[in-house]
């Protein structure tokens, strides 16, 4: 089957299901697996390089208000594929080809492709997904078998935290303005053994006031900005540090949250195990290969980062 992904995570879904030799386009910010980027690219976005986090805000919010797509699909590169899937989403508009166009675009193609549109709001529903696009594929049973392996894994999770005491816990999805994370978001801070300290499982992320936040006194903060990679998301800690110590934070944590927060895929139970391994470090290991930022004051005043999960494990084993 020739199918055309236009979301990064459904991408990471085909190519987990073993699929990646059907997929015949991506967009340009499917990066993963490594694979991904070597296909041909059908979206570009209109917002410009080089903004800082509250001009990326005020971009966007003006493009929308304007009623205008974030991204921009190229029709004549897609119909010349003849895709026979075409997976979108409509759940975000700020993360994807606005999904009217592509059901438009789709029945101008020769090949009249089938439209399948993943919008999940909690976990559950993101490990259904894996399903839905297994049986679009043709290949159902793939997906049932990654779907245990996905399962098998949150439930080791879980039995590693059961009974411990839960920190209280903020995600942020930005920090200009701050938004508090949401969809999936909680449902993995309490998978890992954590309690939201104010996000509301299923419902969008919303912007919220500094000020709404003073008081919260979480004993870890989570800094996760919507697509970035953490060493953005650590940059970004470090720029709002003194608003972040305001919120009486016991910890900051920098994590990669394009990798394994923000797209919802197969990774999120990596940051579900991240997740575990922060807020408890003596029964849950850190999972390989996903990198976070441990910022803090050191003794002189200056931060004291750890970019990678075995630095900031090794420190934590050798107190």
């Amino acid at each position: 089957m020739r199918i055309a992904s236009l979301v990064p995570s459904s991408t990471e879904i085909l190519f987990a299901l073993g699929l990646g030799d059907d997929v015949v386009a991506v967009t340009h910010e499917c990066d993963y697996p490594a694979e991904a980027p070597s296909k041909p690219h059908l979206t570009r976005t209109v917002i410009p390089e080089g903004l800082s986090a509250p001009e990326i805000d005020a971009e966007v919010k003006r493009v929308t208000g304007e009623g205008r797509a974030l991204y921009e699909l190229d029709e004549e590169r897609l119909a010349g594929l003849d895709p026979e899937l075409i997976v979108t989403q409509a759940v975000c508009e700020v993360c994807a080809v606005s999904y009217d166009d592509v059901v438009a675009v789709g029945a101008r193609l020769p090949s009249r492709p089938r439209v399948v549109s993943l919008d999940p709001s909690s976990l559950d529903e993101v490990l259904a997904d894996v399903d839905r696009l297994a049986e679009a594929a043709g290949e159902p049973r793939a997906g049932a078998e990654l779907r245990r392996r996905l399962e098998d894994r949150l439930a080791a999770v879980r039995e590693r935290v059961a009974g411990r005491a839960r920190p209280r816990v903020l995600a942020l999805e930005w920090l200009d303005p701050p938004f508090i994370g949401g969809h999936w978001v909680p449902q993995m801070i309490e998978a890992a053994g954590g309690e939201d300290a104010i996000g509301r499982a299923a419902e969008k992320s919303r912007e919220a006031a500094w000020e709404e936040l003073e008081g919260l006194a979480p004993d870890v903060a989570v800094v996760m900005p919507c697509g970035y990679y953490v060493d953005e998301a650590r940059d970004q800690s470090l720029a709002y540090r003194e608003r972040l110590e305001s919120l009486g934070a016991g910890r900051v944590v920098a994590v990669d949250a394009a990798s394994a927060f923000s797209r919802p895929g197969p990774r999120l139970v990596d940051g579900i195990e991240l997740l575990a391994h922060l807020f408890h470090p003596g029964v849950s290991p850190a999972p390989e290969g996903v990198r976070f930022a441990e910022c803090a004051p050191s003794a002189d005043g200056d931060p004291l980062l750890a970019s990678e999960s075995r630095a900031w494990q090794g420190r934590r084993e050798g107190e």
